[in-house]
């Protein structure tokens, strides 16, 4: 049976034996169909798979250039249909799936109504009434009167940063992916040491190291030293990341046979290839400035109040809804900045993909 049914013909000379070798081949044939049948669905699953996705594939190089066969291939080629799978069996969905997807809309809506209750706070007239007190702007113009320099001061710190940031996290992510040694991993774990420390521990080494300078004390550019510490490691890891992904040494190589410097090769050749890298950090970076508030709250005089820090004070008031329309301005300034950093590293991602 495994080689098959084996019919001579030249030993078959009648009408009889034709007709016997048709039969056994037919049997033979109808036998194999069953035993293949039997176990396609455990040893073909992937194959009938690559075997779709190759007509999906033909059919739309077909239709591109108009070849009219691209109709011949039906519905065959257009994907299982709403509810069904590939071979138009109805899909099955199990009891764990419904219980995952019921904890998934469960944790959500455990993060996210506190936020919508806070902002219904700040445009209602009336917390406690609720949206039968009505709706107004009156909190959000209350506390841009009165808060509006802190919300400055926080995007200028949040720019001063990033550029900062930028400055020296690049040259510094560059450097440690060329060195690749003990030294430079020892560095590393050094440079994260702010973000594994307490904001407060980092604010206190700040202040007993450069309180004594009166003026630097007072100015918003302690509040930057602070703000640097702590950001720097955001920066740095994502460049070494796409560093490392890139074959800088051989684009270096190439431009260096072509007679540039080491100057020009880092700004004409390694930026470039990182620059997805830098805007994720630079985000990242303006993003955690303009919301850190532990080290903030240690270095901040009453002249260098920032958003937080402002914020904390807000909910310090009597009014609710005033606090609750700080939170709203914050949600302004920060919900773009995220959305941006998670449509880079969606890029990012499917560049890596590719």
């Amino acid at each position: 049976m495994a080689g098959g049914v084996r019919c001579n013909r030249s030993g078959a000379g009648t009408r009889a034996g034709v007709l016997r070798c048709d039969l056994l081949r037919h049997v033979d044939g109808r036998i194999r169909y069953c035993i293949y049948a039997w176990y396609a669905p455990e040893r073909h699953a992937g194959g009938d798979l690559q075997r779709v996705h190759q007509l999906r594939q033909l059919h739309r190089s077909r239709r591109a250039v108009g070849d009219p066969r691209a109709s011949d291939m039906g519905g065959a080629v257009a994907g299982p249909s709403h509810g069904r799978d590939i071979r138009g069996c109805p899909l099955k969905r199990s009891p764990l799936f419904a219980a995952q997807l019921a904890f998934t809309l469960l944790v959500c809506a455990f993060m996210l109504v506190p936020v919508v209750l806070s902002l219904l706070a700040g445009l209602t007239r009336n917390y406690f009434l609720g949206l039968s007190s009505g709706l107004t702007f009156d909190w959000l113009v209350q506390v841009w009167q009165a808060y509006s320099p802190t919300v400055w001061l926080s995007l200028q710190l949040a720019v001063a940063c990033a550029i900062c940031v930028c400055l020296v996290g690049v040259p510094a992510a560059y450097a440690l992916v060329r060195m690749n040694n003990r030294f430079s991993r020892a560095f590393e774990e050094l440079m994260v040491l702010p973000v594994a420390m307490p904001g407060l521990a980092s604010a206190l080494a700040l202040l007993l190291t450069y309180g004594q300078f009166g003026s630097f004390r007072s100015s918003w550019l302690f509040i930057l030293v602070g703000h640097v510490l702590f950001t720097l490691p955001f920066l740095v890891r994502p460049v070494m990341a796409v560093m490392q992904r890139q074959q800088l040494p051989v684009l270096e190589e190439a431009a260096a046979s072509l007679g540039a410097g080491p100057i020009k090769r880092f700004f004409s050749v390694v930026v470039p290839n990182c620059r997805a890298g830098i805007l994720a950090g630079v985000l990242m970076v303006v993003t955690l400035s303009l919301g850190e508030f532990n080290l903030t709250w240690m270095l901040h005089t009453p002249m260098t109040k920032t958003l937080p820090v402002g914020l904390a004070d807000s909910y310090a008031s009597a009014r609710l809804e005033v606090a609750s329309a700080y939170t709203l301005l914050f949600l302004l300034l920060i919900v773009p900045l995220l959305i941006a950093l998670q449509a880079i590293s969606a890029r990012l991602a499917r560049g890596e993909s590719r």
